[in-house]
């Protein structure tokens, strides 16, 4: 149960390709992240990534018009119905072809898919329980090429439906006998939006070269007439676009369906009912004569007439439809524009750009930036957590170090100085100082206070620099180069260089300060690990001797311990303070790599050189976390030398190494379809990456980037741990609601019991009991029904073993509740009293006191603000009414009166936030 880690967050990644949309009340943005989806909250501003994933990266989301759910689909086909208000998958579908565009109808009881070149109408997922959930009603033909985007008039009685072959269809969704089809050309290249005006059947066509076209129709939505049942032939002619009752052609995926086929010629009309028609009113041109840019992106919004267009360049316009007049245009990056939405009222646009991976939400009428997120667009090379565990630093291979919040999982700064990789990154012990170390030749501080690069640190000849360590008083930085085999030490305080280790007969691949004493761990190619002492001239005090290449070195929170990550694919275990090996663990085969496409070896041939890359012990010191070339993060037991978990951090097939056996399907007499690469020349041989490449052979024209797993770390606080991986920054938690884990359970231990000595009002007890049982909403009920007088009569008399436990559970409290007083006395009460007994088992309890610490220092951070802002209104309304008091001669002496006594207000007021800040602090 300890190990009941599940995962919580996706951070580092924002956006990654598919379309955006909005919750029903705009508040949200709902993204997809590669094969998860991320909703952004932009009043609350925080992210919550849903906890289930596809098999392949997402390219379409459709939203029902109630909000509640979604149906979500990747790059195959795969659809996942899932439901926004519970966050569990509903219904598995597969429509076994890439779907382009999905839509819900207006009233929620029909949904168009687009694959390939039909329209498929669905009956939308109702409140009953049903066995399929998905059932096809109607499948329109009629485009000769690939569908590209859907639209629904107001009533949901007809959609639009454009295509790459330049043409636009206007399909009934009912049987109309004045509207079955209806086909528009007027364009020359891909349609990539079509829109119907508000309660009308008249259309707005946009193209990718720029072209907008207004189509007027001569018919109102009432003017819709209902198809009479004796109209059918039987025998319908094909021509005339009937719907046709054809037995072969009715089956699609094994459902029953209707097949209507629409011809470019128009039905003909019969029984006097004259047939809707369209012509075009107007056409407009978004490019300037001689600078031609692709439109890359459109949405409408319907209420507002405003349509906002996005461009491959990075840019945007908003015109006023159907006069086309330019809102205004703005440039909001230098990639393309991959999706836009816009919110239910029309104020805000989100953008989406899939090459840089950012997301950007804009209030168009104040012209200012809601939400600004951008991930790394290449590999997370390293990351970190803060001493408190609130804030959680990362350095990617594009050379920005970001510091994410874990609370809210959004990022608030990034520090671009470096010019190349960043290959570690780490806080110091104050937890305000970020250290990272690059490629660039140069190790970097930055001042969370200020948000600057205040030192810079360089050796004397240049070097690319890629390992990384700070000590523990925050003062001595020392970095390995991985050219020159040297260690180099510099003073924060100056900023000068202080000594060069060397010794290492190869790169130095990891470096790790003892958290007790000043003596650095270094660990490198040559088989070797050193530790040197800080106090005694950077001596190499000992030299341990590894069976092969070191990777990975850290040591265990108390110090007492070191594990070493070697190319061999071991994991072993040291004293560091008599150089003794004290275990070791084989982990090759927990690896389980996976086998690229463009392998010429198995798998299980290719994990011979694999190993772990990446080591972390936990909060506790009892376990150890291992990572490397794979999807698996192993978690080993280090006293029984076994394997306790296996965490598979991505299911997504669209990363490369995911399968152990190769597709069969891709394999033909020639060898792997995947090796062949369209257009790679014309030689008989593939271009085979090189080997150590890890991103995929860039040069070709569909590159997968490989999964691993580049950095862990577990968070001070023990409830979490985070990983760096292909996908981003996956954040594992400890979820307490969903694991029933009692402790010394008994037959009388129930919530009946427990209830009733709250009746009884033997509150010790009642806690007991209900920590045995380890309810989380029962401890809670317990725990706030004790009178805020008894706290510290019940602290005093808990017993030790319960001490730990509430003090943790009031910790993780105070991180949500609003019962900040109430808490706090709890956290107070049980500090001063067990202190000494706490003080000497602080090793063991120091993830519980950190856990207190974040949350107490959250709220202290935003109380803070908020009484130095009443106090400073107080101050103001007191010299306000002083002023008052002098104008008026006559109600002087009332007014000076009033005065005082604001006065002395203001005075017991600010003693009084002076006082709860010092509680707090």
């Amino acid at each position: 149960m300890k190990f009941a880690y599940r995962f919580s967050n996706l951070l580092g990644a924002v956006y990654r390709q598919g379309n955006l949309n909005f919750s029903k009340d705009g508040n949200a943005v709902i993204s997809p992240v590669g094969n998860r989806v991320t909703v952004f909250d932009l009043k609350n501003n925080t992210s919550e990534t849903l906890p289930f994933s596809t098999t392949k990266n997402i390219t379409c989301v459709g939203l029902s018009p109630d909000g509640n759910l979604a149906i979500v689909v990747d790059e195959d086909g795969a659809a996942l119905l899932i439901s926004l208000i519970t966050r569990a998958v509903l219904h598995h579908f597969h429509f076994h072809k890439p779907v382009s565009s999905i839509r819900f109808s207006p009233d929620g009881r029909k949904f168009v898919v687009t694959k390939e070149n039909v329209a498929l109408m669905y009956h939308a997922p109702g409140k009953r329980r049903e066995f399929n959930a998905f059932v096809l009603d109607k499948s329109y033909y009629g485009p000769y090429d690939e569908t590209t985007c859907i639209d629904w008039t107001d009533d949901s009685k007809c959609f639009v439906v454009g295509s790459k072959d330049m043409s636009t269809w206007v399909f009934g969704a009912e049987r109309w006998a004045n509207l079955i089809y209806y086909s528009l050309g007027g364009h020359k290249d891909i349609i990539v939006g079509c829109f119907f005006e508000k309660n009308s059947l008249n259309l707005y066509t946009v193209s990718q070269d720029g072209t907008l076209c207004v189509w007027e129709s001569d018919t109102e939505l009432d003017g819709l007439v209902l198809k009479k049942k004796q109209d059918r032939p039987k025998l319908p002619r094909q021509g005339e676009g009937e719907e046709e009752e054809d037995g072969n052609e009715d089956r699609v995926e094994g459902e029953e369906g209707e097949v209507i086929r629409g011809k470019v010629e128009t039905a003909k009309e019969r029984e006097k009912t004259k047939n809707v028609r369209y012509k075009m009113m107007s056409k407009h041109f978004f490019n300037k004569e001689g600078d031609f840019n692709n439109l890359t992106a459109a949405v409408y919004h319907k209420a507002t007439h405003i349509l906002v267009t996005g461009f491959a360049s990075g840019i945007f316009h908003l015109h006023e439809l159907p006069e086309f007049n330019l809102i205004h245009s703005l440039s909001i990056s230098d990639q393309r524009i991959a999706s836009v939405a816009v919110n239910s009222s029309g104020d805000w646009i989100g953008f989406g750009c899939s090459r840089m991976g950012q997301l950007l939400v804009w209030e168009w009428q104040s012209e200012s930036y809601v939400f600004k997120q951008q991930g790394h667009f290449n590999n997370m090379a390293s990351l970190a957590y803060s001493p408190d565990g609130q804030y959680i630093v990362t350095g990617g291979d594009d050379g920005k170090v970001k510091v994410w919040n874990t609370n809210s999982g959004l990022c608030f700064v990034t520090f671009t100085e470096h010019t190349s990789s960043i290959t570690n990154v780490t806080f110091t012990s104050s937890g305000f100082v970020i250290v990272s170390a690059s490629l660039d030749g140069t190790v970097r501080a930055f001042d969370l206070h200020r948000y600057r690069n205040f030192r810079t640190f360089t050796s004397p000849r240049p070097s690319q620099f890629s390992s990384l360590a700070v000590d523990v008083s925050g003062e001595l930085v020392s970095a390995g180069a991985q050219d020159s085999f040297e260690i180099f030490l510099w003073s924060m305080q100056t900023g000068r260089l202080l000594e060069v280790l060397a010794g290492h007969e190869g790169p130095v691949s990891c470096l790790c300060f003892s958290p007790v004493q000043s003596v650095l761990a270094s660990c490198s190619w040559d088989r070797t690990v050193r530790l040197w002492d800080m106090l005694d001239s950077w001596q190499a005090k000992e030299t341990l001797p590894l069976t092969s290449d070191g990777l990975a070195v850290t040591y265990r929170p108390d110090g007492q311990e070191l594990a070493v990550a070697t190319l061999n694919g071991e994991i072993s275990f040291w004293n560091p303070h008599t150089a003794t090996q004290t275990g070791s663990v084989a982990g090759r085969h927990d690896l389980e790599t996976g086998r690229k496409e463009t392998d010429k070896i198995t798998a299980k041939q290719s994990a011979k050189g694999k190993s772990f890359t990446s080591l972390c012990y936990s909060a506790d010191g009892e376990s150890v976390l291992a990572g490397g070339q794979s999807k698996f993060v192993c978690i080993y037991n280090i006293k029984e030398q076994m394997l306790i978990k296996k965490f598979e951090i991505s299911c997504n097939l669209s990363f490369d190494a995911m399968e152990e056996f190769l597709d069969r399907r891709k394999m033909t007499e020639f060898g792997s379809l995947a090796l062949v690469d369209e257009g790679a020349g014309d030689g008989d041989e593939v271009n085979i990456s090189l080997p150590g490449v890890r991103r995929g052979d860039m040069s070709s024209r569909h590159f997968k980037p490989e999964i691993r797993v580049s950095s862990l770390r577990f968070s001070p606080t023990g409830r979490s741990w985070a990983a760096t991986t292909t996908e981003g920054l996956l954040v594992y938690s400890l979820d307490g609601s969903m694991v029933f884990d009692p402790y010394d359970l008994d037959l009388d231990v129930t919530p009946a019991s427990i209830r009733k000595q709250l009746r009884l009002q033997d509150w010790a007890s009642a806690i007991v009991l209900a920590f045995r049982l380890n309810e989380k909403a029962l401890k809670q009920e317990v725990l706030e029904t004790v009178p805020h007088e008894q706290i510290p009569v019940v602290c005093g008399s808990l017993p030790d073993i319960y001490v730990e436990k509430l003090l943790g559970f009031v910790a993780a409290c105070l991180e949500k509740s609003g019962h900040l007083q109430f808490y706090m006395t709890w956290a107070q009460n049980l500090l001063m009293l067990h202190g000494q007994k706490l003080k000497n088992r602080s090793g063991a309890i120091l993830p519980t006191l950190q856990a207190l610490q974040k949350s107490i220092q959250r709220h202290f951070d935003d109380l803070s603000k908020l009484c130095d802002f009443n106090m400073y209104n107080i101050r103001y309304a007191v010299a306000l009414s002083k002023q008052r008091g002098l104008k008026r001669a006559a109600e002087e002496e009332e007014g000076d009166q009033e005065g005082e006594e604001d006065e002395e207000l203001s005075e017991e007021m600010s003693e009084a936030s002076l006082e709860d800040a010092e509680m707090m602090l």
